[in-house]
């Protein structure tokens, strides 16, 4: 079995070709000539009797056959890359977990908790990025991440870490301001009023989740009342910290989790007009790959989540 064992150079040759799609780039990257990449490929590609790429005028392009075998041998590196960099880090003990997480539910939700993990888990390294949309394991270097999404899907496994609950907030100053011009009295609003509201104030949208506001206002028995032109008419926000930012500016109204809110609302920068929440069908999962299930500290991070008590929907306790 080993004489069909290709050299590691080779497999790297190879990784970095299909990441790149250029044999020029994949050479820039490793810092080998272009013809010892092109080299490497070529003899691989006679030892093993397959073609793995289809060389065109405008770069190389995956065959089929490339494409089933990267897959399965960027899964071997990446391990002996983390392998290799949690023994060098750690002499080892415990270990190195990269972890990629959205920004918003890193700083407002992960980060307040991490040093209890921390205090706990002294022997592992905690590496923390971002990214936007899902990520490609076998060409990132992250074990795992927390996404907003469904859950597993075939070959990547996932535990949920949060629910998204919504509730709607928007700046203290205008709400009273609101307030005053109606001469309404009291804390609570009326529905009517409540509806009067909305239709004051523009509603500021998130690009992930298009459906909250007609998925709140059905919970709260207005699903039809507004105008669409006040549904579709509103700033969307790509970023939770946006929509928070924006309604304490008060650029209008926002649906709004509560571990984000928590500080505005204590220092009254932020009010909530309704108890009523809206649940997300999608949530925050904690996600990684099969081929990473035996990771140690992964396995103790997802442990640690999973221990964290959970937040009651309809009773926020700062609202």
């Amino acid at each position: 079995m080993s004489n069909y064992l290709p050299s590691m150079t080779a497999l790297r040759c190879l990784d970095a070709s299909a990441r790149l799609l250029s044999f020029t780039k994949a050479a820039e990257e490793m810092h080998l000539t272009q013809g010892a990449v092109s080299h490497h490929i070529l003899q691989l590609e006679k030892q093993l009797g397959v073609q793995f790429f289809t060389r065109r005028r405008a770069g190389l392009e995956l065959t089929l056959a490339g494409q089933k075998y990267w897959n399965d041998v960027v899964a071997v590196l990446r391990l002996l890359e983390r392998a290799t960099e949690s023994i060098a880090t750690t002499g080892g003990r415990g270990g190195t977990l990269n972890l990629s997480v959205s920004s918003s539910f890193a700083n407002y939700w992960l980060m307040p908790r991490l040093p209890a993990f921390v205090r706990a888990n002294p022997d592992i390294t905690l590496n923390l990025s971002t990214r936007v949309g899902p990520v490609d394991f076998a060409a990132s270097q992250d074990d795992a991440s927390i996404e907003f999404c469904t859950g597993p899907t075939p070959g990547i496994e996932a535990s949920l870490v949060s629910p998204l609950v919504l509730y709607p907030f928007m700046s203290r100053e205008e709400y009273e301001r609101f307030k005053a011009e109606r001469k309404i009295r009291g804390v609570s609003l009326s529905k009517d009023q409540l509806l009067d509201l909305l239709k004051s104030f523009a509603l500021i949208r998130r690009v992930t989740v298009p459906e909250a506001w007609p998925g709140w206002l059905q919970e709260v028995g207005l699903s039809g009342a507004l105008p669409e032109s006040n549904l579709q008419g509103g700033p969307r926000y790509a970023l939770l910290s946006m929509a928070l930012a924006g309604a304490i500016e008060g650029l209008g109204i926002a649906l709004l989790p509560h571990f984000i809110v928590s500080n505005a609302v204590q220092s009254r920068q932020l009010v909530c007009l309704s108890r009523v929440p809206w649940i997300a069908a999608r949530g925050y999962y904690l996600r990684w790959p099969e081929w990473r299930s035996d990771l140690d500290a992964l396995k103790r991070f997802s442990a640690w989540l999973s221990a964290l008590p959970s937040e009651t929907p309809d009773e926020p306790s700062e609202i």
